[in-house]
């Protein structure tokens, strides 16, 4: 059994082709630019591995020949083995498994889970310590040591990470993110993500402050800009 938070049916943001979305309970992290507060404790719907495989069935004729299911959250990989139980169901039913993680979190019970894993989307929030302390909670080296074992697996990665003007929305953070990328053959694709303040309503309903609520969103231009900084 799992700690579910919500489903979302035909997603089609959370890697390739459209997917059967699951969103796990519970996060270790508590990131600055957070949209989804309300899955940081403990909580949600228990829900057994059979049934998300049962559910994801449904759907099974939208997904095409890239579409799958997804795995997210909150951070998914603190319910490791039933991360590993989901997906070992899809792999006997030939479904495409995706994991959308931080890499806070590398183990035994993550590394089993990894084994039946198709692809990660793997978040580089930012390409400093300094501003992971300060904005994450963790240290840069997590992600780096868990993308590092995907390399080693040969596991398909697209890196990720939120543009979030006045941080890291500059020419030096997008050459280090680079400079990851190129340095880890598994990194198919990265992608950059504006940040968005939708999420403000959770906060208010949680009692909580937006840690970045006076940041402005980024505008079309500026990721266009960054994307072709990327591109070069």
């Amino acid at each position: 059994m799992g700690r579910v938070h919500s489903i979302q049916s035909l997603g089609t943001v959370d890697g390739p082709g459209v997917r059967f979305v699951v969103f796990l309970q519970g996060c270790p992290l508590r990131c600055s630019c957070c949209h989804n507060p309300d899955t940081w404790e403990n909580g949600g719907d228990e829900l057994s591995a059979k049934e998300i495989v049962e559910k994801a069935e449904h759907y099974r004729e939208y997904f095409g020949s890239e579409g799958g299911i997804t795995l997210s959250g909150g951070e998914p990989l603190l319910q490791a083995e039933f991360v590993r139980d989901i997906f070992a169901l899809c792999k006997e039913k030939g479904i495409k498994t995706c994991l959308d993680t931080s890499g806070c979190v590398l183990n035994e019970s993550v590394k089993e889970a990894l084994e039946v894993t198709d692809m990660v989307l793997l978040d580089i929030k930012y390409t400093t310590d300094e501003l992971y302390k300060k904005y994450v909670g963790c240290s840069l080296n997590a992600p780096l040591e868990f993308l590092e074992y995907l390399n080693k697996k040969k596991i398909a990665t697209t890196l990720r990470q939120v543009v979030i003007p006045t941080i890291n929305n500059n020419e030096q953070n997008i050459s280090k993110l680079k400079q990851i990328a190129s340095a880890h053959p598994c990194v198919l694709k990265t992608e950059l993500l504006p940040f968005r303040k939708i999420c403000s309503v959770k906060y208010q309903n949680l009692g909580l402050k937006f840690p970045f609520e006076e940041i402005p969103e980024p505008n079309d231009e500026d990721i266009k800009r960054l994307n072709e900084l990327l591109a070069q």
